[in-house]
């Protein structure tokens, strides 16, 4: 295919990608008037479903400018020839080709980051303030970013630079060999992210002796789970927002806590809320979504090293030379939507399987308080209880409210 057409085939998948993001968006937002199901009357009053109302249409007004604002600033740098810049750039530090891609790939994420911050900001601190939800100091919010850009070009750059010398060494095979690091990588961090990186963000502690711990213990025990690694995560050093999850794998494995999950439920719910996590274990959904994850990176690895060769990947983008790392940015938006179609796939399991973890608390525990924290979470969290169907499956890993509880009672 010929560079430019192969160029206005990028930006179109670009602009393609947009307008079905926003057909759907906009589909998503003329439900949120919608009345109430009857069987979630319970979870707002008229003021509170009124905030969240309010809360949805700010947030979509907001994703609106934001992602417009980011889809100019990508055609602008397509066709001022950014790509070509940076570039050379980047080949004015250095004649090394890992450390030229290094270099590419750290300016165009630092100066994106960079741009996109204000967004991000104004998000944080004025519409997540207005309908309190922020708990994030300034301080806190620059410190995320400078931790961010630390971890991004400690473990993003590490496997660039890994994958980019098995390109050297090994040639056409090099995406074995980058499948095999990227696979043990992915493995390493599922057992040790809690440990390692969680800690440089957030203060977990271990859940302290009483009512909770001793409810959570006897639920374990009754369900024959060994859980000896129960820990409470500093959330509302962020946010009112409250969450829970399980991770890790055998001896690694722990289950953690929000503080603002402990401070909103009752101890009957955060067991039920456990009882789901567990259930995630028990029908092996963490060991397939690690598997499942693994193969599509051998799969978009394998396509990778049919494509990277070919010139005309960085002939497109404006770069005179090939150059691997040129090639994979112009490969990236070819493969993205594959990309979207295997992401359909992976939520369409996800729902399937939160299912499941719900039907496994129902029989190892009880539906009620499962469907009583649900609705508390909704309620605090100001979600969206009419969504758009189209939306749902294109978007959420999780099914609605009312799906999760219809199913929770059998109907």
């Amino acid at each position: 295919m010929a560079p430019t057409l192969l160029f206005y085939v990028i930006i179109g998948i670009l602009l393609l990608e947009f307008i079905i993001d926003q057909v759907l968006d906009y589909l998503n937002a003329k439900h949120f008037d919608d009345p109430v199901p009857r069987e979630l009357d319970d979870v707002y009053d008229d003021e509170k479903y009124a905030q969240s109302r309010a809360y949805k249409k700010t947030n979509y007004r907001f994703s609106v400018i934001s992602s417009a604002f980011s889809l100019l600033l990508t055609l602008a740098f397509f066709f001022l020839d950014g790509f070509e810049y940076v570039d050379r750039t980047a080949r004015g530090v250095s004649d090394n080709p890992i450390v030229i891609a290094l270099v590419f790939f750290g300016i165009i994420m630092f100066a994106s980051d960079i741009l996109t911050t204000p967004f991000s900001y104004y998000h944080t601190f004025v519409i997540e303030e207005k309908f309190g939800f922020n708990k994030t100091t300034r301080k806190t919010f620059f410190l995320d970013k400078i931790k961010g850009w630390g971890m991004g070009a400690l473990l993003g750059g590490g496997i660039l630079a890994l994958i980019i010398w098995f390109y050297q060494v090994a040639g056409k095979d090099f995406w074995l060999y980058a499948w095999g690091a990227v696979a043990v990588f992915t493995i390493f961090m599922n057992m040790f992210y809690s440990k390692l990186i969680v800690p440089l963000f957030n203060k977990q502690t271990p859940l302290e002796e009483g009512e909770l711990k001793s409810a959570i213990e006897k639920y374990a025990a009754d369900v024959g789970f060994t859980l000896d690694k129960i820990f409470v995560i500093d959330g509302s050093k962020r946010s009112t927002k409250a969450n829970a999850y399980f991770s890790g794998f055998g001896r690694q494995k722990r289950i953690t806590l929000y503080d603002t999950l402990i401070k909103d439920l009752d101890t009957d719910e955060i067991v039920a809320v456990l009882a789901h996590e567990v259930g995630h274990y028990k029908r092996k959904h963490i060991l397939f979504n690690v598997l499942a994850s693994i193969l599509l990176t051998g799969f978009t690895l394998y396509i990778l090293s049919l494509c990277i060769h070919v010139p005309e990947l960085s002939y497109a983008l404006g770069v005179p030379q090939q150059s691997f790392h040129i090639g994979l940015i112009a490969f990236g938006i070819l493969y993205s939507p594959v990309s979207e179609i295997t992401g359909f796939i992976m939520n369409s399991f996800s729902r399937k399987f939160e299912y499941q973890a719900d039907n496994y608390a129902k029989t190892s525990f009880r539906a009620g308080p499962l469907i009583n924290s649900l609705k508390k979470l909704s309620r605090n969290n100001l979600s969206n209880l009419t969504p758009h169907p189209a939306y749902v499956k294109m978007h959420y890993s999780h099914p609605t409210l009312l799906q999760r509880i219809q199913n929770l009672k059998g109907q």
